[in-house]
């Protein structure tokens, strides 16, 4: 599964500012060029070696710069481990049930009933 993750400059600015740092001060601390950061906040992947000295600077993890541009995997993810939660409570569930079972719970009541009168008419 790939993350497509961006950097989030904001974020950046605001943890720095919090220590009374510019982002430029934060980047001399951590030893980052501006080339490296900007080249950072342009692509749609982080180079980990300067996300990880700006983390440690800030004494922070890296995982709070980033931003998922994918929704889907964040929801997919999130899913998948609700299910291997429960899984291994009720080992003898079936995950596919389990999973099924949790995309239905998401959906308004309304919406589950909708779907199950169209099943049964059908």
């Amino acid at each position: 599964m790939v993350h497509i993750m961006r950097l989030n400059q904001d974020r950046v600015k605001a943890l720095a500012s919090q220590r009374g740092w510019t982002v430029s001060e934060l980047l001399e601390q951590a030893g980052v060029s501006r080339n490296a950061y900007y080249s950072l906040a342009r692509k749609r992947s982080v180079l980990p070696a300067s996300l990880d000295a700006l983390a440690t600077t800030l004494e922070t993890s890296p995982g709070i710069f980033l931003v998922d541009e994918e929704p889907a995997v964040v929801w997919a993810n999130r899913l998948w481990a609700r299910v291997q939660k429960i899984h291994r409570v009720h080992p003898k569930a079936d995950p596919d049930n389990i999973r099924h079972t949790l995309i239905l719970l998401e959906e308004e009541p309304i919406e589950r009933l909708r779907r199950a009168l169209r099943r049964g008419n059908a």
